[in-house]
């Protein structure tokens, strides 16, 4: 029964005193019996799990198997969401009963260390909305996108089994033992776990891994939103909104989640609506047509604001806010699915998954399919959320289940959706759209040109085509509108269109998109600066102490600001890069992705085998394994390579030399400026592939080697800090079952008698 005490776990130390004597709590674990009675198999429980096994085996062989002119989008969405119910119901239940195994008579680190700041124990649906869009950043939105210049099915079946085996289970593992730890960040967890050495190698790569991963993120919003003032405008009125909820839930009506979302949203849809009026008034250009490197400017201002202010000032609500969006914008793209059944214009497999010469990215589709579908499958910044702000938020350990790899499942949905999305659209605006400015030069005219240039059977676009689509979504253009969120955008539009509008409604939908997919990023990059900076406190603390009292203010901010210009100047970087920002950056931002998953897992590892697993080990081991290969072959690609495409360094070499011979232009690079630029670029990202490979093998190779010693009996650490009984309850899935409902009635009486025990009635700083 998971959520009884393991006989290896201490005895817990009760923290009430004589009060507990006179007035005990209600039980803070649901008894086995109940537990057993809620979840027992019936036939109705039986026939229903075998009609989705079946309505997703149908959707997977109309996937792979079956070919006609066009594959229908509605079988994208049977096979992908039976397959995540399965994973969930089966796997994920099998993980949590033979390895985390959760005990909820254990008090989190939300409960034992309430502070009012950034341990608070958060209601699970409102925790779930502010971890589901803290992981679910720019990663299952661009990837997707990317890949789709290979064809569909090699992306889809990433995404989906991906998720399945090693994203979610990545999750839920480092969300379990970070809540065991203190809230513990991913770099502290492998000092403790590891060592010395590996423990600075996982500290390097961690903190450098996350500066490229933030910078990235930010560059899509750069992306999408430049030179567009009607998404600035919307997406900016955002933050307002959700400081605004912030303060209704704390002062005004606390608790009533459901009543400010509901207001939140309707604020949302109010300024996308006025967001064309804006973008057509003088004034409107004048203050938000705003440029892309002063846009740059402006997030990275953005980012160190929102990392310093307190969780419930705007990170929890714009979460909480942004999820109510992205869950509904997604599960509304499904339904349209379902309803329009587009056809699918992008092949099962394109002529580029046997190149290397893709002009979207370049690379052979292994193993850059995998780094470039990162997030949507696997991704190792979700790591350091799950040990970052989500450890200090749960409730019970029970959650973490749900949390982590039921968060993990949407975000792989969300993936599926913008590979559907991406894939509908026709395939030479598709290239025109993803392809850099340099090579389109910004023009209809040059995109057509460069797509015909491609020499793709049928793939061409005339450029009527693209300034007729451009008027209809209300933007000036959609030429090299690179970053992937464009293109999303475009697809969803085209989609939702044939339910809602038409074509009237086609600059509503297209905007509607991008203010979604800007909520989620921007998210991602206020919780991402967060978990950089607790990171990077853990590292201070080992030389100033101080540096981890989450009370001292003076070094959260001298810490944000240190990784708030270390990911803002490659956002600059990016920008300014004339090879196109994503196009070379985000293959890097792949890779070191992959290697943050595969140093998570490689820690994974080394708990569980100090806690005795043994068979169970190859949940964790199968995918590290995964990880490590494409990671370490893709990085020896990006370094060695001696196509410019690809290798990092044979393309700095190249512009080096023309330079040195007096070029004035070189390929995409039209002036000397822009060749210098290259050069530089091309440096730091190849000197950042061998920190980022280097530092990963080391955490690998420790992490077997300590594994190894577990087996053995040998070094068996303890790391987990000291149980504490919980006084507290809360259920543990996304619903109450009718024994939990019950079990909170007995608590609802208590707290009533006990206030002082009532987190949700306390200020902050208790």
């Amino acid at each position: 029964m998971p959520h009884n005490a393991q006989p290896e776990e201490p005895e817990a130390v009760d923290r009430n005193g004589s009060a507990a004597l006179t007035d005990p709590h209600p039980p803070t674990a649901l008894p086995a019996e109940d537990y057993a009675r809620d979840h027992r198999w019936t036939p109705a429980k039986i026939a229903i799990w075998a009609t989705i096994a079946l309505l997703g085996g149908l959707g997977w062989v109309m996937l792979a198997l079956v070919r006609g002119e066009h594959v229908n989008g509605i079988w994208f969405v049977f096979a992908s969401v039976c397959t995540y119910l399965i994973g969930y119901r089966f796997y994920s239940k099998y993980i949590q009963d033979k390895l985390v195994r959760p005990d909820d008579r254990r008090a989190t680190p939300a409960e034992y260390a309430y502070d009012g700041k950034d341990y608070v124990p958060t209601d699970r649906r409102v925790l779930y909305g502010h971890h589901f869009a803290a992981i679910a950043g720019a990663g299952p939105l661009v990837g997707p996108v990317l890949a789709a210049q290979m064809g569909y099915l090699p992306g889809t079946i990433w995404i989906i089994v991906g998720v399945i085996l090693a994203g979610a289970v990545q999750d839920y593992l480092v969300l379990a033992i970070s809540t065991r730890r203190h809230g513990r960040s991913l770099g502290q967890m492998a000092r403790d776990e590891l060592g010395l050495v590996g423990g600075i190698a996982a500290f390097v790569a961690t903190l450098s891994i996350m500066l490229i991963i933030v910078a990235i993120l930010a560059m899509v919003v750069v992306n999408a939103l430049g030179e567009s003032a009607w998404g600035v405008f919307s997406v900016g009125l955002t933050i307002p909104i959700a400081l605004f909820m912030g303060f209704y839930l704390r002062f005004i009506r606390p608790g009533k989640v459901m009543e400010v979302s509901a207001i939140g949203c309707a604020m949302l849809l109010a300024a996308i609506i006025g967001g064309r009026w804006v973008s057509e008034s003088d004034w409107g250009q004048t203050l938000f047509h705003i440029d892309r490197p002063v846009l740059a400017w402006m997030i990275i201002g953005y980012g160190f604001l929102a990392a310093v202010l307190p969780v419930w000032v705007l990170l929890a609500p714009r979460d909480y806010l942004s999820t109510f969006m992205k869950v509904g914008v997604i599960v509304m793209l499904a339904l349209a699915i379902v309803l329009v059944r587009p056809a699918l214009q992008a092949p099962p497999l394109s002529e580029y998954a046997s190149r290397a010469d893709g002009p979207v990215f370049a690379g052979p589709l292994f193993p850059f399919l995998f780094v470039t579908i990162a997030c949507g499958a696997l991704s190792g910044f979700h790591a350091l959320i799950s040990s970052g702000t989500t450890p200090k938020l749960v409730e019970k350990e029970s959650q973490t289940r749900m949390i982590g790899y039921g968060g993990m499942l949407m975000e792989s949905f969300v993936a599926i959706m913008a590979l559907v999305a991406a894939a509908s659209i026709d395939r030479g605006i598709y290239f025109a759209m993803n392809s850099s400015f340099a090579a389109t030069g910004g023009t209809a005219e040059g995109a057509a040109q460069f797509v015909s240039s491609l020499g793709l059977t049928g793939v061409s676009v005339e450029p009527e085509v693209l300034e007729r689509t451009a008027q209809q979504v209300g933007e000036h253009s959609i030429v090299s509108r690179t970053g992937g969120a464009p293109t999303l955008a475009l697809g969803l539009a085209g989609i939702m269109k044939r339910v809602i509008g038409g074509d009237a409604m086609m600059a509503f939908w297209y905007h509607f998109a991008i203010m979604f997919e800007a909520l989620f990023i921007l998210t991602a990059v206020d919780a991402g600066t967060r978990v950089a900076r607790f990171m990077l406190s853990d590292v201070l603390g080992n030389v100033y102490q101080r540096f981890r009292d989450p009370k001292w203010t003076a070094g959260a901010w001298i810490t944000t600001a240190v990784m708030v210009a270390g990911w803002g100047s490659i956002l600059v970087m990016g920008v300014n890069d004339p090879l196109g920002g994503i196009n070379t950056l985000f293959p890097l931002f792949g890779i070191a992705n992959q290697l943050l998953a595969a140093i998570a897992l490689s820690i994974c590892l080394v708990v569980f085998a100090r806690k005795g697993r043994r068979w169970t080990l190859l949940i964790i081991a199968v995918p590290m394994l995964f990880t490590a290969v494409i990671t370490v072959y893709g990085s020896y690609l990006k370094i060695f390579s001696p196509v410019p495409a690809i290798g990092y360094w044979a393309n700095h070499q190249m512009f080096k030399e023309a330079l040195a011979n007096g070029e004035t232009s070189l390929g995409l690079a039209g002036s000397v400026d822009e060749m210098q630029t290259v050069v530089f670029n091309t440096a730091v990202q190849g000197s950042l592939s061998i920190l980022f490979v280097v530092c990963a093998l080391i955490v690998m190779i420790v992490a077997v080697w300590r594994t190894i010693q577990a087996l053995r009996g040998q070094n068996l650490l303890n790391t987990e800090a000291e149980p504490v009984e919980s006084v507290y309850y809360a259920p543990s899935g996304l619903g109450a079952s009718p024994s939990e409902k019950a079990l909170q009635a007995q608590w609802a009486q208590w707290l009533s008698r006990h206030p002082e025990k009532d987190f949700s009635t306390r200020g902050g700083g208790h």
